[in-house]
């Protein structure tokens, strides 16, 4: 389908005296530039032929966006928003349905898809809103946003059991926390309850385990108990003596585990988090983590990433960490470090995880009894 689809594009037509192998090579330059302005000056040369190559040049562009960068991408868009805007004034076709058939298939790149959608926009808007309206499940979050809005929209001029069906259906496909909250709010207002730790999937059940030193911010590297024992033994030898875990849900709506709570307001201190998610399946998911404080994370005992840096702003999905859970029950052990700071923006000392596929979508633990929950660790012998 893909092939077939670049294919059609470029049977579109080829400029007069451009062959399709000068055209590529010319796209190809595009994608060539890198940092502090490396290869611009070909690129720049590269863009006017490309950009006058009218809509022959499309399938091209589309085929390299989202392969080499950001950069990159900025120049190919460029061309492409070029492209339509001269063949709108000129009056020259474009090749809408072949945009829009780019845009429906999911195997393309992500960037591209978004391309295709915006030059589509650019060249027929009617055209472009019509193809949005069906984009309610995409897994281009830029793609599928448009279409929640939309949802909103309409939702917002109901009244009654119409509107409150209207927004239970955007609910169930809404992923961005602005939109969901407004979801959640218009929802709650007629009555019904919204789970938004369930909806987004946080972990909101964990064992904290603290605190551990981490004075001249050697704790991030350092490797403690909870790092090194499989077994989860119940004491471990902390900051000013042994410490044990502690059994702590959180009742933020969006999953903020408070460490200031369980082990009290703490600076140049580390501590642990640790929680257990059941399965049914082995499978790919994306653990998505908020933290203003340095932070690592482990899967099953395996180090997934970190990162050591401190109060330089927490939100949402700040972080995407790919992993692969195993059938079963999985751990995941998170470790977080307050540094030294005594200013009052300084004082969290918290995290923010959930599990999702790439769309944002929950992925939910199949079993309640593994809800956020550990085993019991085993005793130290």
């Amino acid at each position: 389908m893909k092939a077939t689809l670049l294919l059609s594009f470029l049977l579109l037509g080829v400029l007069p005296g451009l062959r399709g192998a000068d055209l590529q090579e010319d796209i190809r330059r595009l994608t060539q530039v890198g940092p502090e302005g490396a290869g611009n000056e070909a690129a720049s040369e590269a863009w006017k032929k490309v950009a006058g190559a009218g809509p022959a040049a499309l399938a091209g562009v589309l085929g390299q966006t989202g392969k080499t960068g950001a950069v990159a991408d900025n120049w190919l868009r460029l061309a492409g928003n070029v492209i339509v805007d001269r063949a709108l004034k000129s009056g020259g076709s474009l090749p809408l349905g072949e945009l829009e058939a780019f845009v429906r298939e999911t195997a393309n790149l992500d960037a591209a898809r978004v391309l295709a959608f915006d030059l589509l926009l650019q060249a027929d808007p009617a055209k472009a809103k019509a193809l949005e309206l069906t984009l309610t499940d995409d897994p281009v979050q830029g793609l599928r946003r448009g279409a929640v809005a939309h949802l909103l929209s309409a939702a917002a001029a109901l009244e009654g059991e119409a509107a409150k069906k209207a927004y239970k259906e955007a609910l169930r496909v809404v992923r961005d926390e602005d939109q969901t909250k407004t979801v959640a709010e218009a929802l709650r207002k007629m009555g019904e309850t919204v789970d938004l730790p369930k909806h987004f999937g946080f972990i909101t059940r964990w064992d904290i385990i603290g605190p551990f030193d981490n004075t001249e911010r050697k704790g991030f590297d350092a490797r403690y108990g909870p790092e090194k024992d499989r077994a989860m033994a119940s004491k471990y030898e902390g900051k000013t003596g042994k410490v044990s875990w502690k059994q702590y849900e959180s009742t933020d709506e969006y999953g903020k585990i408070d460490f200031n709570k369980p082990l009290t307001p703490l600076k140049e201190a580390t501590a642990y988090a640790m929680a257990s998610f059941e399965s049914h399946e082995e499978r790919e998911v994306e653990l998505r983590l908020g933290c203003k404080n340095a932070w690592k994370v482990w899967v099953n005992g395996v180090a997934i990433f970190g990162r050591d840096e401190y109060h330089r702003g927490q939100r949402m999905d700040q972080y995407k960490l790919k992993c692969r859970m195993r059938q079963g029950v999985n751990t995941i052990l998170v470790k977080c470090c307050q540094n030294e700071q005594t200013e009052s923006w300084t004082a969290e000392w918290e995290f923010q995880l959930r599990v999702c596929d790439s769309t944002g979508t929950a992925v939910l633990s199949s079993s309640s009894l593994f809800d956020g929950l550990r085993p019991e660790p085993k005793p130290n012998r």
